[in-house]
């Protein structure tokens, strides 16, 4: 494997996730721009790294644009996931933390199995073969995953 194989790799890992997500009734509102799975989730593992945070903030360290942060934000607020709140500091700043509580939305985003789309994507019905990548993969998230130590500069 190559570092062009490994990119190729993470792209086809993260379609599969976005597949294996639960949309059922989310959609955005009217009066926000639509924000793109992938753009929640982006915004959501920056959310992690960083608890306290602002949509600019947000922007500058994803890349993002601060309209598709701003979109982002007000998806996670409307499925109770983030809450916003005035900074004390600077009142014209809106600060961004993750709820404290786990809204039933992020509750069925986590429960949500991976075996059907990777099923899918492997394109076998084999359980003990979906079963044997599922675990491969819980093994390279648990060494690989955000903010563990083997990913700490």
């Amino acid at each position: 494997m190559n570092g062009v194989d490994l990119f190729l790799l993470g792209r086809t890992l993260m379609k599969i996730g976005e597949e294996a997500m639960p949309v059922g009734d989310i959609t955005p509102s009217r009066t926000t721009q639509a924000a793109s799975v992938r753009t929640v989730l982006v915004v959501v593992a920056d959310l992690r790294a960083h608890p306290e945070t602002s949509v600019g903030e947000i922007a500058a360290r994803t890349g993002l644009p601060q309209s598709a942060v701003s979109g982002a934000v007000t998806r996670l607020k409307e499925a109770g996931a983030v809450v916003t709140a005035p900074d004390p500091a600077d009142r014209r700043r809106v600060l961004i933390r993750q709820a404290p509580g786990q809204s039933a939305r992020v509750e069925a985003v986590r429960a949500a199995g991976i075996e059907g789309p990777l099923a899918a994507a492997l394109g076998t019905d084999d359980s003990a073969q979906v079963a044997e990548v599922v675990a491969a993969l819980e093994f390279l998230a648990g060494r690989l995953a955000p903010g563990t130590a083997a990913r700490r500069p």
